[in-house]
């Protein structure tokens, strides 16, 4: 126990130590304190990014979701999480060049820049903090669950603890420190995920060895629909399609597209980020597979405890604490910079509708980063679902606001009361899914919402274009763009429904469909590549800019 403590503290010392040395005065201006002065390279972009979306999700909620699903969520992780990256591209590259020619610092500020209207900017930035406070909450749920199990600590004095911590660096220090942390997290999380992995493969003989022992067991985890059959070919679409909406949407992410120092910084993280994410969402996955051969009879909210618990049985103190740390960087990354994206935007787009003064400093964010750590202590005081359950929920949410953000950037006209219908009748909607007025038994709710958010938004700006006399149908000029269609062959056959059911031939334990995913990562990666070449490093690639495009006011 006492090794166990000691090499917890001396983790804890070294993120502090970062976090203190990357820090900002404390009077600092707020694009120097939320931005880092927009100064993050090709390599602090690509880790910030990274660590900042591979949460104590990626960790305990993936490793949870691997022991109830099987390999069946691994594609949904790996390659959707990873396809999600050309939005970098599509949007990315245009929010930080708008964020440096007008000095915005938080994504309500792009909004209201874009549609010129404070309404439409409060509700943006209410539904971020609304649907990313629960999202927050996820960090110290992981973190009791992984001290209790390693330590028998009480579950929300670890949820107390981590949080505690998380306050001291990011307070001091800023999107600086937050950023140096994120990278030291991001590398200690995907080391010692790669020796989690080895250590309980090893355990049962091998991977190779352990995975034959779980097919033998448990079949239906090494094939779709997965664990407990809910990976129908429907709820497979129905969640790459929420990545791809959701995650440019999570305002810790959106905001770094305001800080990288150049759109070269954005491209090269969007190339490295398929990679990373098949990489790292496999380990976890497969550890929640074999965590079958140790604890075959977790049920739901249990299985979310897996890493830890096997990792506790298996392991030395050293190394079960030193592994557990992989997972308490996870969640400290993502919620670091949960707490400054969310304080940056009740500083500047909340709170400054009631300030009467036009100065500002960074202080008032710094207090609104203490009112957010409680509020995520309070939900997590009793954790209502499993962390898969929650995510999934709170993701719709943001997802809703795409099409606003998508829209606002890349057509000629725009309107807000456009955005602002789609974004009500898109929460509307969801709300209806959530308490069950309306049930989608093929899909889950986000297609159904982002269906009516897209056409609501669509529907608004039509008729308004109408009644000005604007509106100018013709081929827009994506359909003819090449890139458009190769992704979009990417796509479609990442549905390979051919494959559902099987779980013969395998490769290395593995179902061979499990490399399909691997490749098609790879080949999405190549088309970025020539996309990039070709576009240019100025262009936004796959749509067509209010200057390319030829006169069209219906993109």
């Amino acid at each position: 126990m006492i090794t166990k403590i000691v090499v917890l503290c001396a983790y804890f010392l070294i993120v502090l130590a970062i976090g203190f040395i990357a820090r900002t005065r404390w009077k600092s201006t707020p694009e120097t304190y939320f931005l880092a002065d927009r100064g993050l390279g090709p390599l602090i972009l690509l880790g910030t990014m990274v660590a900042t979306n591979f949460s104590a999700f990626t960790v305990f909620g993936t490793s949870g979701a691997g022991y109830r699903d099987g390999y069946a969520f691994f594609p949904i992780m790996g390659f959707g999480t990873g396809f999600m990256a050309l939005t970098f591209w599509i949007i990315g590259r245009k929010v930080r060049q708008a964020g440096l020619e007008h000095g915005l610092v938080t994504p309500p500020e792009l909004v209201k820049q874009l549609y010129g209207n404070r309404f439409l900017s409060l509700l943006f930035a209410v539904v971020m903090i609304i649907f990313t406070i629960p999202y927050l909450a996820l960090q110290p749920m992981a973190a009791g669950y992984a001290l209790e199990a390693l330590l028998d600590l009480p579950y929300f004095y670890g949820c107390l603890l981590v949080t505690g911590i998380i306050l001291l660096y990011t307070l001091r220090g800023g999107l600086r420190a937050v950023a140096w942390t994120d990278l030291f997290q991001g590398s200690i999380m995907f080391a010692l995920l790669v020796a989690s992995l080895i250590m309980v493969a090893g355990y049962h003989g091998g991977f190779i060895e352990a995975n034959q022992k779980v097919l033998a067991s448990n079949p239906e985890l090494f094939s779709r629909p997965g664990g407990q059959g809910k990976y129908t070919l429907g709820i497979w679409f129905s969640f790459i399609v929420l990545w791809f909406f959701c995650d440019p949407m999570f305002p810790q992410l959106f905001q770094r597209f305001f800080s990288a120092r150049s759109g070269r910084s954005i491209s090269r993280t969007m190339l490295l980020y398929p990679l990373v994410c098949t990489v790292v969402f496999f380990m976890p996955i497969a550890v929640g597979v074999l965590g079958r051969l140790s604890f075959p009879d977790l049920v739901g909210k249990q299985a979310d405890r897996i890493l830890p618990m096997v990792l506790n049985l298996i392991a030395g103190d050293f190394m079960a604490a030193l592994v557990m740390a992989a997972g308490l960087a996870a969640l400290m990354s993502t919620m670091d910079s949960q707490l400054l994206t969310l304080s940056s935007i009740f500083t500047r787009d909340v709170a400054a509708l009631f300030r009467k003064s036009k100065t500002e400093s960074s202080v008032t964010g710094r207090i609104f980063v203490i009112l957010l750590s409680l509020a995520g202590l309070a939900l997590a005081y009793k954790p209502p679902a499993t962390i898969l359950q929650i995510a999934t929920q709170t993701f719709t949410g943001l997802a809703v606001l795409f099409p606003t953000v998508i829209f606002g950037l890349y057509f000629k006209r725009v309107y807000s009361s456009a955005a602002i219908l789609s974004i009500l009748c898109g929460e509307s909607a969801l709300i209806a899914f959530y308490f069950k007025w309306i049930v989608s038994p093929v899909f889950l709710p986000v297609i159904w919402v982002m269906l009516v958010t897209f056409a609501v938004y669509l529907i608004v700006h039509m008729v308004q274009l109408i009644k000005e006399g604007r509106l100018e149908l013709s081929t827009p000029q994506w359909a003819t763009n090449i890139y458009f269609w190769l992704f979009a062959a990417i796509f479609i056959l990442a549905m390979d429904y051919w494959a559902w059911g099987d779980v013969e031939p395998t490769i290395l334990g593995i179902p061979i469909w499990v490399g399909y995913f691997v490749i098609l990562s790879a080949l999405q990666t190549i088309v970025m590549i020539y996309l990039i070449r070709q576009e240019g490093e100025a262009s936004v690639g796959i749509f067509p800019t209010e200057q390319e495009a030829p006169g069209n006011t219906l993109q």
